[in-house]
């Protein structure tokens, strides 16, 4: 078989998956998207998950587009576009057969993939096991062992704290004090201060500020409007003011998963 007759099925279209999708692409596979109705990525400039909302969206030169019908995955895969789908439970995947089936939600557990739904199954990051749940697990961990192929056991339990940027780790990530509905001050890619507000929560109880925990840019905001509940992540702030171009294009975490899903889709299918 022909890569380029190659179907992939990536469930997740957040960053980390859109690392791993824009790879894929670019190297000559079909590739199809399946999304939740709302997706919550933070980091929208670099999700493919921003098409469920807007129709399209494009990341360093490819082209995502949501689509509801097999007509529109087929003209879409045809013109060299990614087809995005809300389709949380996966149920396209018994319609369109892949040959490969990667599960990139970062849900931190298993939210229904398993081996039988391709011949060649991978999941990115804790809750599953490689050999059991599916035939491969990519460690998602910053460290020594980020992007390992872990083809029997699972990857690191998740320990709760964000990577390391300039020495900042939970204290540069904002979750929010309320449930409501966000109301966005700032944009993706503007300068704050730390203590300035960036959002407002919206709820019975009136408008709760958000502020900016350091001083940086604001290089993940959930989407205006989302309904969030208490404690859920809305915020990422780079403390490296000179690093905005990071804010738009796929991040170095993104693309060493990416790399590690490649090999294993092209061994996969290649013996």
């Amino acid at each position: 078989m022909k890569l380029k007759d190659v179907l992939i099925v990536v469930r997740g279209g957040g960053d980390i998956a859109t690392g791993t999708i824009h790879r894929l692409h670019s190297s000559g596979f079909k590739v199809v998207v399946l999304e939740v109705e709302e997706p919550s990525a933070i980091r929208r400039q670099v999700s493919f998950s921003e098409a469920v909302y807007d129709g399209q969206a494009t990341i360093e030169g490819v082209k995502a587009i949501h689509v509801d019908t097999a007509s529109e995955i087929e003209r879409t895969l045809s013109e060299r576009n990614i087809p995005v789908l809300i389709d949380p439970q996966g149920l396209w995947i018994s319609r369109l057969k892949p040959q490969v089936v990667v599960d990139a939600i970062l849900a931190k557990k298993n939210l229904g993939t398993d081996y039988e739904m391709a011949p060649l199954t991978i999941a990115l990051g804790p809750g599953f096991t490689a050999g059991v749940d599916v035939d491969v697990v990519i460690e998602t961990m910053r460290g020594h062992n980020l992007g390992r192929i872990i083809r029997k056991g699972t990857a690191i339990a998740n320990t709760g704290i964000p990577g390391s940027i300039a020495g900042h780790t939970s204290d540069r990530v904002i979750h929010a004090s309320h449930q409501g509905l966000i109301r966005n001050v700032k944009s993706i890619g503007d300068a704050v201060t730390k203590g300035q507000e960036i959002a407002i929560i919206e709820n019975s109880d009136g408008a709760h500020p958000v502020e900016a925990s350091i001083s940086g840019i604001i290089r993940g905001l959930i989407r205006d409007g989302y309904n969030v509940t208490q404690g859920f992540k809305i915020a990422d702030i780079d403390p490296r003011t000179e690093e905005l171009k990071n804010c738009f294009t796929i991040s170095d975490k993104a693309r060493c998963i990416a790399g590690s899903v490649l090999e294993a889709v092209l061994y996969g299918v290649c013996n």
